[in-house]
């Protein structure tokens, strides 16, 4: 995929993001607490959800980023329990770029490891928002890992806006559209994603504080 390409395909995927954020129907929450909400609505993309998170971490918005980043010198491999692995493929500008990311067994391994290749885009906007707005692809040097079972993101990723008053607090809205793939019974994934979501805040929370004090 060339570079006129892949800013044509990920822009597009940041404003079906835009959309997300803004869209305020159709919502069901499905899992709350700690100050974190996690809802769902039928995805359009693919024969699924899409979930989003909703939540308040202590920290600034540029420690938030850092520690969820999906660019080059993230942290976000070594909190995160459902990363394995983060690594480049391709960067085809500072913003722009190829992933691929392995994740682990889950759910008592009824999920076996999967691994994403995934188009990202980070865009600022001029409130001081940063976000990532991903898609899967595919990639030659990527072909499918018989280590791994092929998983699907469709449009997701993350909003880390400032609060007004609070510079050392960061909203963190998160939306996850994945096609796990495999012979997974709707249940397991139904009750694996609210979990998971809940359990990025907490653990995201502690890294916030463990790498920034």
């Amino acid at each position: 995929m060339d570079l006129a390409t892949a800013a044509q395909v990920s822009e597009a995927v940041a404003e079906k993001m835009l959309q997300y954020r803004r869209d305020k129907s159709g919502w069901k929450i499905c899992r709350e607490g700690n100050g974190v909400s996690v809802s769902w609505r039928p995805s359009v993309e693919f024969p699924g959800n899409l979930y989003k998170g909703e939540g308040i971490v202590n920290g600034t918005p540029e420690q938030v980023w850092d520690c969820v980043k999906p660019l080059a010198g993230t942290l976000r491999a070594q909190w995160d329990e459902n990363v394995n692995s983060f690594e480049i493929i391709e960067s085809l500008t500072d913003t722009l770029l190829f992933s691929r990311t392995t994740t682990p067994s889950a759910v008592m391994k009824l999920i076996s490891p999967r691994d994403f290749v995934d188009l990202i885009l980070v865009r600022t906007y001029e409130d001081g928002t940063i976000s990532s707005n991903a898609a899967n692809v595919e990639h030659p040097s990527c072909p499918p890992n018989p280590g791994y079972v092929r998983g699907f993101n469709h449009p997701c990723g993350c909003f880390c806006e400032p609060l007004p008053g609070e510079p050392n607090k960061t909203s963190l809205v998160t939306f996850f559209q994945t096609d796990l793939s495999g012979y997974l019974p709707q249940s397991v994934v139904d009750s694996f994603f609210p979990r998971s979501m809940a359990g990025f805040y907490a653990n995201l929370e502690k890294a916030v504080k463990k790498f920034f004090g």
